[in-house]
């Protein structure tokens, strides 16, 4: 019996196993079981669950969709490629036409007409994107209702958060989990998409030198810390520090704007007494714009930026908007 058949019996009778398990029972070499265990991955017959050291295989009895794809264009295809991926409730990345299948699957919808009407929908984002790869969400800023003043002197996006009907975006996805799960290649992917913007801008507004704006929840893995080390950017460094009382408020868990920008006025705080001319801010993701203009209120009081600039990598499309996710 080949060892393929050995393992689909192994799980039929354990349903999940460790590969250490199976290679007891199977009683082949270590490198040779995982060599069998990928490629049965990676051709649909088993999914993968957990991460090293704790991962688990189990048989795969999801459909495929192979065949329900058949009928989409090349060019269909290469855009889906370029623009949709769905990670799943199990935590398999699926990108592409195969992510538009399980989508649609799950939505009980038709993936041709699906697909046609999401490449529409994306055309129509992507009306929104600069020469510089970036998209201009100052004025959306500025018509948003309940600030004082609007200290940003311009606000971009890497990309939108999420777009209507199909939601978070490619870069959208990728920040959520890689934020949420603390997952860093998902995070140094973040960086390998952004960074090429990133520069360009620097060079557009001529920054003389970068602020983070610090978390408000400790994590074992701080995605701004990632993105600093990442970017590696060659100009000072912003001292910018986050506070908070007995019990840390996210802004993320604040609904009004007026308590959005409370919180902010109350947390971040800027530990610098160097000046400079033009300054870039670098958020992670922007809903309100509460905790980026409040820093840029700051820098000016203070007399250290004549202008604040403000790069986010994600941003939502209209109005006053609270991305809870992350």
């Amino acid at each position: 019996m080949s060892i393929e058949n050995q393992i689909i019996e192994h799980l039929g009778v354990h349903s999940e196993s460790s590969a250490n398990e199976m290679q007891e029972q199977i009683g082949v070499s270590r490198q040779m079981l995982h060599r069998v265990l990928s490629r049965m991955v990676e051709q649909g017959y088993l999914q993968k669950l957990g991460r090293p050291p704790k991962v688990f295989y189990r048989i795969d009895k999801s459909p495929t969709g192979k065949a329900a794809v058949i009928s989409l264009s090349e060019e269909e295809i290469n855009f889906l490629n370029e623009y949709f991926v769905v990670i799943t409730e199990t935590g398999k990345r699926l990108e592409g036409a195969e992510a538009m299948q399980a989508w649609c699957e799950k939505q009980k919808l038709p993936v041709e007409k699906t697909t046609r009407e999401f490449i529409v929908t994306k055309k129509k984002y992507l009306n929104y994107f600069l020469a510089n790869g970036l998209i201009n969400g100052t004025e959306k800023l500025r018509n948003t209702k309940g600030f004082d003043s609007i200290a940003i002197n311009d606000l971009f996006y890497c990309d939108f958060y999420a777009i209507e009907r199909f939601g978070k975006t490619k870069l959208g996805t990728l920040l959520h989990f890689g934020k949420q799960g603390q997952n860093r290649p998902l995070m140094q992917e973040i960086i390998s998409l952004t960074k090429y913007k990133l520069e360009k801008l620097i060079k557009e507004i001529k920054a003389e030198a970068i602020g983070y704006i610090p978390p408000t929840i400790k994590r074992h893995l701080q995605l701004m810390t990632v993105l600093q080390k990442g970017y590696n950017l060659p100009f000072p460094h912003l001292n910018l520090v986050k506070v908070s009382g007995a019990i840390p408020v996210p802004q993320k868990a604040l609904s009004k704007l007026e308590d959005r920008i409370s919180n902010a006025r109350a947390s971040i705080f800027v530990k610098d007494t160097r000046q400079f001319g033009n300054i870039l801010l670098i958020d992670d993701a922007v809903g309100s714009g509460a905790t980026i203009n409040e820093t840029a209120v700051k820098l000016k009081q203070r007399g250290i930026a004549t202008k604040v600039f403000g790069l986010a990598i994600t941003g939502s499309f209209k109005g006053f908007d609270v991305i809870q996710e992350v």
